[in-house]
C-alpha cells in the first residue's frame, strides 16, 4: 500500500484509513462535536431506486456491520464511562475541538465565494480563540456569530461535482468518491495541522470522538434498532444530509 502525505510528513496508506476515521467531513484535524442531529433528519422514502449509486452494496453492508459492532462494543462503552465527567466539562472539550476545524471552514467559504460567510468563520476562530480561551468557550455564538461550517465535499458539490459512488470504510464509515477526497484534502489544507504531528493528531481524534459520542443521547442505537433495513436507513440519512449541506 503506497505511502500518502496529507500532514508534514508520508503516513502508510493503511494508518490514512485509521486516521480518517475520526476526521470529520469538514475537515477538522480532530473530531469535533455537531451541534445538532441534522444528520438524522431526513424523508424516509420507500423507494426501490437508491439516492446514491451503489455498486459496492454487499461490501459496503459487511463494512457497515463491523462499524455497528465497534461503535456498541468498544467506541460506546468508554463513551459512556466519559460521562461521570460533567457535562459542562465535555461541552467545553467539544468546542476546543470544533474550534481547530474553523480555519477550514473559513476557506471554503472562500472557495465558494461566500464572502459573508467566511468573515463569519474567521470571525468565530479569532473571537473563540482569544475571548474564548483557545476555543474552550463559545461566544462567538453569544454574539450572534453563528457556525456554519464548509467543507471541500460541500464546495466541490456546489460547483456540480456529484458523489460518484456510495461507500463506506471499517472505522471511517459512510462516505462518496467526492466526500472522501474532500476529507484528504481538508486535512491538508488546515494551518493547525502544521504544528502538530501525526501521533497528536489521531490521539486528538479519538479523544474528540469519544467526548462527542458521549454528549449524544443515544441516537444511533434508536435509529438503527427501530429501521427495518438500517444500512438503508443511514445511507438515504447520509445522502439527504449532505444534499442539504451543499443546498444550504
Amino acid at each position: 500500500m503506497t505511502n500518502i502525505r496529507i500532514f508534514d510528513k508520508p503516513i502508510p496508506g493503511f494508518l490514512l484509513v485509521f486516521v480518517l476515521a475520526f476526521i470529520l467531513p469538514s475537515g477538522l484535524p480532530v473530531y469535533a462535536q455537531e451541534d445538532d442531529d441534522d444528520f438524522f433528519i431526513f424523508d424516509e422514502e420507500e423507494d426501490d431506486s437508491p439516492l446514491i449509486a451503489d455498486p459496492f452494496v454487499s461490501i459496503n453492508r459487511v463494512s457497515f456491520y463491523l462499524n455497528d459492532k465497534l461503535y456498541r462494543g468498544v467506541l460506546k462503552p468508554v463513551a459512556r464511562g466519559l460521562r461521570v465527567i460533567p457535562a459542562p466539562l465535555r461541552n467545553s472539550g467539544a468546542n476546543f475541538l470544533s474550534n481547530l476545524g474553523t480555519p477550514v471552514s473559513a476557506i471554503n467559504a472562500l472557495l465558494q465565494f461566500d464572502l459573508s460567510n467566511t468573515g463569519t468563520e474567521l470571525s468565530r476562530f479569532v473571537i473563540n480563540s482569544t475571548i474564548g480561551l483557545l476555543g474552550f468557550f463559545d461566544p462567538a455564538t453569544d454574539l450572534g456569530i453563528v457556525r456554519d461550517n464548509e467543507d471541500l465535499g460541500q464546495t466541490l458539490g456546489k460547483y456540480g461535482l456529484g458523489h460518484g459512488f456510495y461507500l463506506v470504510f471499517p472505522f471511517i464509515g459512510p462516505s462518496s468518491v467526492r466526500d472522501l477526497a474532500g476529507r484528504v484534502y481538508n486535512a491538508d489544507m488546515n494551518p493547525v495541522n502544521d504544528n502538530l504531528d501525526t501521533g497528536e493528531i489521531i490521539a486528538l481524534n479519538l479523544a474528540g470522538a469519544e467526548i462527542a459520542f458521549s454528549l449524544d443521547q443515544d441516537f444511533y442505537e434508536a435509529f438503527y434498532d427501530g429501521a427495518l433495513d438500517p444500512y438503508i436507513f443511514f445511507r438515504s440519512a447520509y445522502v439527504q444530509n449532505r444534499a442539504g449541506a451543499v443546498q444550504k
